[in-house]
């Protein structure tokens, strides 16, 4: 750096301003300082830099699954974000073994980060506590527990309320409820949502219609499958909770060629409207998200004191296809 001040004739500290992109340094001292750059084949050695500030230009971003659609869509979001803001991106998976988020955010933390994104796994978020006082978190998707912190999340309880209605004015009275672990935050909220819709229909709560679906494996979604249908009454409709279970039960469905059950999934997903009967979805925007996530981050980045509102939460809408205007039959045998 001191070279390339001594080349444009300036001082070490406007070089520092010029590669930082600081927007008060004339056309022409930047002009010069930048030509100085390229001649001496100059870059900035960020290592240096984060030991003088203690902090890496970058932010982390951990995830259940990088391989989700919709949690690949909001990092992707993230990521586009952060590069206009200049910050780089630390991104990790937390898999779905809950003892694995603490680990697996921690070693991201110690890389000395700006700022954290987090859609959590697991029900305690207390370990965050300690870190916040020096670095700003920000939770996504899902909010945080037993942590003070900033969340951007789906109108969650709504949209699956507005799903379950759409179901119940096509004339369906026996809606299945199928989705992973409810000590999910979503699922715990959509099921709420499920729950609400049906009372105010009038419609008496079945256990026997909620059923956990603890993964995307296709085993799985059988055996829930078999227990649904197996019911002395079955259901005529079913509402999936996220949609990496719709794509598990939907795969069994049409082994079966049971297209005859209506069926709505909260999350749009790769094929949903080019699937026979296409699949009516509510959709989420994880684009929207990711960029409502980062922004609040940089916020928070730049102005830690500053006064705002702890939860965004964003709105979500019911996409209807095909799969929710199956005639719903006289009766139906089970199985």
């Amino acid at each position: 750096m001191r070279d390339v001040a001594a080349r444009a004739g300036v001082s070490g500290k406007t070089v520092s301003r010029v590669v930082n992109g600081d927007r008060y340094v004339s056309a022409e001292v930047r002009t010069r300082v930048e030509q100085a750059i390229a001649d001496l084949q100059y870059v900035p050695d960020m290592l240096a830099r984060t030991f003088r500030t203690g902090r890496d230009r970058a932010i982390g971003v951990a995830v259940p699954d990088i391989a989700d659609a919709f949690f690949g869509a909001v990092v992707q979001s993230v990521a586009e974000h952060a590069r206009m803001a200049g910050s780089a991106v630390l991104v990790t998976t937390l898999g779905g073994d809950a003892d694995l988020e603490r680990p697996a955010v921690e070693s991201l933390l110690r890389r000395h980060v700006t700022g954290l994104l987090l859609a959590p796994t697991a029900a305690d978020q207390s370990y965050l506590r300690p870190w916040q006082e020096h670095t700003e978190v920000v939770f996504v998707d899902r909010p945080p527990r037993r942590a003070v912190a900033d969340s951007v999340v789906e109108d969650d309880f709504g949209g699956a309320g507005t799903a379950v209605r759409h179901l119940v004015e096509q004339g369906h009275r026996r809606v299945a409820f199928v989705g992973r672990g409810r000590s999910v935050a979503t699922t715990a909220r959509r099921l709420e949502g499920y729950r609400s819709a049906l009372a105010e229909a009038g419609l008496p709560a079945d256990p026997d219609l909620e059923r956990p679906l603890d993964g995307p494996q296709a085993a799985t979604a059988t055996e829930v499958l078999d227990a649904l249908l197996g019911l002395h009454r079955p259901p005529t409709a079913i509402f999936s909770s996220d949609s990496l279970t719709s794509q598990a039960v939907l795969a069994q469905l049409h082994r079966r060629a049971r297209t005859d059950l209506a069926f709505v999934s909260f999350g749009d997903f790769p094929m949903a409207a080019a699937l026979r009967p296409s699949v009516t979805v509510v959709d989420q925007d994880p684009a929207a998200l990711g960029r409502v996530a980062a922004e609040r981050l940089f916020q928070r980045i730049e102005s830690p004191g500053r006064r705002l509102k702890r939860q965004l939460v964003l709105p979500v809408t019911l996409v209807v296809r095909e799969s929710s205007q199956v005639p719903v039959p006289a009766s139906r045998p089970a199985g």
